[in-house]
């Protein structure tokens, strides 16, 4: 056969490997009738960040198929984003078994039982949404007389709590004050009342940030002798990871509320999956970045465990994760109870 001039001129295609037994890089075919599992599938085959999410699916399935214990790991914005009606959904049919998050996730999602966040735009200059009273989280907008109505609530919740205190002789945990929290909420629209309902530990590492920091200090100045035993809480976290045969992750965004979890899992030689959704790079060194690889030196995740890092905003990529795993198992599980 004659050779072609690319042959001629490129001596490296004698040597080229075809890799034609490999899987061929194919979209989703909207010429057929729309069907939301296949337009699901055809992910794996898309390539970039849509076959990873793909990838993120299928290990979540793993996760509950081997009734693995699930920690969900999460950013303040997730709360104050849309996605915490996903994250309800989660916590209410107890698909998860533990969460760590950052103190705005705490506090935002009181604030929404007493009234709504609302839409805006990440334009909006800082300048007239300060001069007219509205905090502004991206495109979210929060007035602030959402945080008066949330002073409201907390301050007859503190003088519970303290009492409580006094009568236990000890501190409450973050997640022991959290638990009451919910209970007091008593809103079946809060993960915080499923969470405490369904016994459910909400971890929060840095609970004296934010609002409720401040509210943390105003207590303090009241009752020199009132304490949120932070400490408690490392051991009980350490003692469920050592306690459990299986531990997976899925992680949303990066901060303290991911590390610790990834931190206590080192007691049990590192978790058994790990899925994390972020738009954070490794380039910085940091740990919101840091890939599973990182993970994997420091026996956060196990050397051969499944895992993998989608890089997406979350609000995008986590609705049809849940869609493609948590959702399909309870669907699943619905049709056998009827």
């Amino acid at each position: 056969m004659k050779k072609t001039n690319y042959e001629k001129n490129h001596k490296f295609m004698r040597k080229c490997v075809t890799l034609d037994n490999h899987t061929p890089v194919k979209g989703y075919d909207f010429e057929k009738e729309f069907e939301f599992d296949s337009f699901l599938e055809s992910f794996s085959t898309t390539g970039i960040q849509a076959t990873n999410l793909y990838q993120g699916i299928e290990i979540t399935r793993k996760m509950i198929d081997e009734k693995a214990y699930i920690f969900l790991t999460m950013t303040s914005n997730i709360i104050s984003s849309g996605l915490r009606e996903i994250i309800t959904f989660l916590v209410k049919h107890k698909m998860i078994h533990a969460i760590s998050v950052s103190a705005g996730g705490i506090e935002e999602d009181i604030i929404k039982t007493l009234k709504p966040f609302v839409l805006g735009g990440f334009e909006i200059p800082g300048k007239v949404l300060f001069e007219n009273g509205v905090g502004r989280i991206g495109n979210i907008l929060a007035p602030y007389d959402r945080y008066l109505y949330f002073e409201r609530f907390m301050n007859p919740f503190f003088d519970r709590i303290y009492k409580q205190q006094k009568i236990r002789g000890k501190p409450f945990t973050p997640s022991e004050f959290i638990r009451e929290l919910g209970f007091q909420a008593n809103n079946e629209e809060s993960y915080l009342y499923w969470a405490a309902k369904n016994d459910i530990p909400v971890f929060c590492p840095g609970i004296t940030d934010g609002s409720i920091g401040d509210l943390f200090v105003f207590q303090k100045q009241k009752r020199a002798d009132f304490y949120i035993d932070a400490v408690g809480d490392n051991k009980k976290i350490t003692d469920i990871c050592l306690n459990t045969e299986k531990t997976g992750a899925i992680v949303l965004g990066g901060g303290i509320s991911k590390h610790y979890v990834l931190n206590a899992n080192i007691f049990k030689e590192g978790l058994d999956y790990a899925v994390y959704i972020t738009t954070a790079q490794e380039y910085d060194a940091s740990d919101s970045g840091g890939n599973q690889e990182e993970a994997k030196t420091w026996a956060k995740i196990k050397i051969n465990a499944p895992s993998v890092k989608i890089k997406c905003e979350a609000s995008i990529a986590f609705p049809l994760l849940v869609a493609g795993s948590f959702l399909k198992r309870y669907q699943k599980q619905d049709r056998n109870n009827n």
